[in-house]
């Protein structure tokens, strides 16, 4: 019997995405070296990330920049929900709401709060709420996201 072979890591097509499905992605530890090369990379060198014995700060710990831990969980998301299907970032609001230091781990809860198909060409809008979580079940960043995924 041959069979083709599925393509491993396929995000969802809208069609496959109904509103009030949820989702988790798998958890990631944040390092120092996740710091130091986004810092480097992005040019954020402000003080509070590039100096450890800076004391001024309100955070306790070595701080992760807000557009790190947000951009970790997108790049787990790509990986896995919109690998493949995702045709464009349309709008995100975002809230930070606890921080984040280097040793913390993070996941992320996805809701699908809206899916609403194009007039053509087999396309949807696609609304979810994401709240990204520490290790002690802590809500450090919640958002809402609205893309536009491809159909079958």
């Amino acid at each position: 019997m041959t069979q083709e072979a599925k393509l491993l890591g396929e995000g969802f097509y809208w069609q496959d995405l109904e509103v009030g499905q949820k989702f988790k992605t798998f958890k990631r530890t944040i390092t120092e070296t996740d710091i130091v090369n986004f810092i480097s990379v992005t040019g954020m060198l402000e003080t509070i990330f590039i100096d450890k014995t800076f004391n001024a700060g309100a955070i306790k710990g070595r701080p992760v920049p807000g557009a790190l831990t947000y951009s970790i969980i997108e790049g787990m998301l790509m990986q896995t929900m919109v690998q493949g299907t995702g045709l464009a970032l349309l709008e995100v609001h975002k809230k930070m709401l606890a921080p984040v230091v280097a040793g913390d781990t993070i996941w992320a809860e996805v809701e699908v709060t809206q899916v609403r198909p194009t007039s053509k060409l087999n396309r949807a809008v696609v609304s979810t709420h994401i709240n990204i979580k520490n290790q002690d079940d802590v809500t450090v960043i919640s958002y809402d996201v609205t893309r536009m995924l491809s159909g079958r």
